[in-house]
């Protein structure tokens, strides 16, 4: 079904049985997958290519050109998976050729209420960005990460598969997998337990990414120290090598 106030490029592709609600506008050069669903008043343009099975809420901006004053009207890209959900007012721009001139979504993501991801974010699956979450150019984020309400995450900082980040949190530095990150402070607090008993982590595995947070956090290692350790520890525990990973991986310096 489209509604007949709608404004589709007739070089736009669109897929079988899309809903495209009152007041929606999409571009050239887009090309949206089965079964999605654009409420109303939803804007997409440029190279953006949607996956099947999307849902898009009033007021949504999807693959506009970004906020970087380099971009200078260079052709990028913005890529976004299947079944992910996109509540009101949400922002997703396109990458740069600064970067690899793509920002790309996974699957299974719910973005809600005025969440904005920048250019050139790679974001991964299953992940939930709360109210008012703003994702800087350039951000990586991987599996399973929960950004709390009004999240401001700097540009260029990676967070790793299960990290969690409380309501308010400003995240200027990497924050590596499995660690919750919240309170006025914004220091790391402990590791997403609840979560990983919720995506089924056993109790033994649980235990060792505690073991690893406390080598990270508690024990007055330096960076490289416990880095070291951790890694060792990821040969007789493989619920580590993600961290192990991580922190081997050139970043921004990690949130502690």
């Amino acid at each position: 079904m489209i509604h007949p106030s709608s404004v589709i490029s007739d070089k736009a592709i669109i897929g079988n049985n899309v809903e495209i609600g009152p007041f929606c506008f999409i571009g050239d050069n887009v090309e949206i997958g089965d079964n999605c669903v654009l409420k109303s008043h939803v804007v997409v343009k440029g190279h953006t290519k949607i996956g099947k099975n999307n849902t898009f809420f009033q007021f949504c901006s999807i693959g506009e050109d970004c906020q970087d004053k380099k971009y200078a009207g260079e052709v990028t890209y913005l890529e976004i998976g299947d079944d992910n959900e996109f509540r009101e007012s949400c922002t997703i721009h396109r990458g740069t050729t600064q970067d690899q001139a793509i920002t790309k979504i996974g699957h299974r993501n719910l973005c809600m209420v005025n969440t904005h991801i920048a250019h050139d974010c790679i974001v991964g699956n299953d992940n939930i960005l709360a109210n008012n979450a703003t994702v800087a150019g350039h951000v990586h984020i991987g599996d399973f990460v929960i950004l709390g309400g009004m999240t401001a995450v700097h540009q260029f900082c990676h967070i790793g598969s299960h990290a969690f980040t409380g309501g308010g949190a400003v995240l200027l530095r990497d924050l590596p997998p499995f660690v919750m990150f919240s309170g006025i402070k914004h220091v790391p607090q402990g590791i997403n337990s609840e979560g990983l008993k919720r995506r089924g982590f056993s109790s033994e595995s649980i235990s060792a990414i505690k073991r690893a947070y406390k080598v990270l956090y508690r024990q007055n290692n330096s960076y490289d120290e416990a880095s070291k350790i951790i890694i060792d520890m990821a040969a007789e525990h493989t619920e580590l090598s993600e961290m192990a990973q991580f922190l081997s991986a050139p970043n921004r310096g990690i949130a502690r």
